[in-house]
């Protein structure tokens, strides 16, 4: 695995290694993904809001301080020996209340435990969105390129078979062919323009595939580096998924989470012991304070707390299928993605050899055409064949090369990180460090204020 490990970053530099000089390479697709991707930015506000449940647990552990002033109005009328009157006037106060949970039989600690797990799975599944947007750039890249390649190939045919209803004319005019032969190249000639239209379509489509995937038109592409390197077997492959995929890891940490969620419903059942300040004055200048210790238990909530229980049990045997089930599909994937890049290889492999072929054979059909042994008919075969084989192998080539990414992909190291793209990465523990401990607005605010300005940046 070491050995491996070793291999694959000696490959992986390779990414940076430009293709030519002005010319966009791959690593500038992925960095400019990376930076530009909106989903990316979604979930990342997605993690930031789960941070600040970490902060409201906390918050859970510190007293509840809160002031009221009330002030009124107040009339009545009122007999006195001399009869009625009226006993009217303005009253205020101000009252200053402070209560917290002494005893709570590990409700809160529970409450912050569960927070900062969920953080954590919710970290995993920014790592998953990270690769797709990622392996969705490197799609783009190649069929940007292949399209192409794609449109280079028509073109050359286009031309070919230009040459080859001139030279039909040409026979024609002189009597040794008939019209016939004419009337197909002609049609070869419109089906070769049709076909060059739809490959010109498809080049306008992967354009915009890849400014959705990156965020700009692409200009002129370098050559594809060298593919990352992968593990020796299906098997290797297989365990490096089971170990590091993040929705492997997310499905853990919610198993975590689950047993912490039956911990904190049998907390419930027990009670809460709670101590209250309150301090208070009146206009007439008159203070008063109390101070008291209070005890909750609940004895009876109609079965509330017991299916709260058995909910949570349930909720546990829930996420650990979950898990069995994760494991199952990556584990699936990756051996569909391994199957993916070894049939690319074999097409690539027959499309080498049907070229081979197919030149010789049109080679040799044109020559015996000129000699009047074969048809047009014959050679526009023989052309289609040639022509055939060699888009398959660009068709193979790109698919084997997206494949090698699929595959890390699976594995769950398709990451900026682990491609050492060399780019300042989004840092999931800064703005948990900063609101952690459920700051006020105060330096800590306003340090926050900064952290969130320069992600907003």
């Amino acid at each position: 695995m070491r050995t491996w490990l070793r291999a694959m970053v000696v490959a992986v530099a390779g990414l940076a290694v430009p293709g030519g000089a002005g010319a966009e390479t791959l690593t500038d697709a992925l960095i400019a993904a990376y930076r530009n991707s909106n989903l990316l930015d979604q979930n990342r506000a997605v993690l930031r809001a789960a941070d600040e449940d970490v902060a409201l647990a906390v918050s859970t552990l510190r007293p509840v301080v809160a002031l009221r002033a009330q002030s009124g109005y107040g009339w009545s009328e009122i007999n006195t020996p001399a009869g009625k009157s009226v006993a009217e006037g303005l009253s205020a106060s101000l009252t200053l209340t402070a209560d917290l949970t002494l005893i709570d039989f590990g409700r809160n600690r529970l409450g912050i435990e569960i927070a900062r797990t969920s953080v954590l799975a919710t970290r995993q599944a920014l790592v998953q969105i990270e690769q797709e947007v990622l392996l969705a750039a490197v799609q783009a890249y190649v069929d940007v390129r292949l399209s192409q390649e794609i449109v280079a190939l028509r073109q050359s045919n286009f031309r070919l078979i230009t040459q080859e209803l001139r030279a039909a004319q040409d026979r024609f005019d002189v009597g040794e062919v008939t019209r016939t032969d004419v009337a197909i190249a002609e049609a070869r000639l419109a089906a070769s323009r049709s076909a060059l239209a739809a490959a010109e379509g498809d080049l306008l489509v992967a354009r915009e595939a890849y400014k959705a995937a990156t965020g700009a038109y692409p200009g002129k592409l370098a050559a594809l580096p060298k593919a990352p390197a992968l593990p020796g077997s299906l098997e290797e492959a297989q365990g490096v998924a089971r170990a590091t995929h993040p929705l492997i890891r997310q499905a853990q940490h919610l198993v975590t989470i689950s047993g912490l969620q039956i911990d904190l419903a049998r907390a419930a059942m027990k009670p809460t012991i709670g101590m209250g300040v309150t301090l208070g004055t009146d206009d007439e200048g008159l203070d008063s304070a109390s101070l008291g210790l209070s005890l909750n238990q609940t004895l009876y909530a109609g079965g509330r707390l017991s299916a709260l229980l058995r909910q949570a049990i349930a909720g546990q045997d829930r996420s650990r299928a979950a898990l069995q089930q994760t494991a199952v599909v990556v584990l699936q994937n990756v051996g569909v993605a391994w199957a993916g890049l070894r049939v690319a290889g074999a097409s690539i492999e027959a499309s080498d050899r049907q070229i081979r072929a197919a030149q010789t054979a049109f080679d040799g059909v044109r020559e015996e055409a000129q000699l009047g042994a074969r048809t047009t008919l014959d050679v526009l075969d023989a052309e289609q064949e040639l022509l055939d084989a060699r888009n398959a192998r660009l068709q193979a080539e790109a698919q084997r090369y997206v494949g090698v990414y699929q595959v890390l992909a699976t594995m769950g190291l398709l990451t900026v990180d682990h491609l050492q793209l060399g780019i300042a990465t989004y840092d999931p523990e800064a703005y948990l460090k900063t609101v952690e401990k459920a700051p006020a607005h105060s330096a800590q605010g306003k340090k926050l204020d900064r952290i969130l300005e320069k992600i907003g940046d």
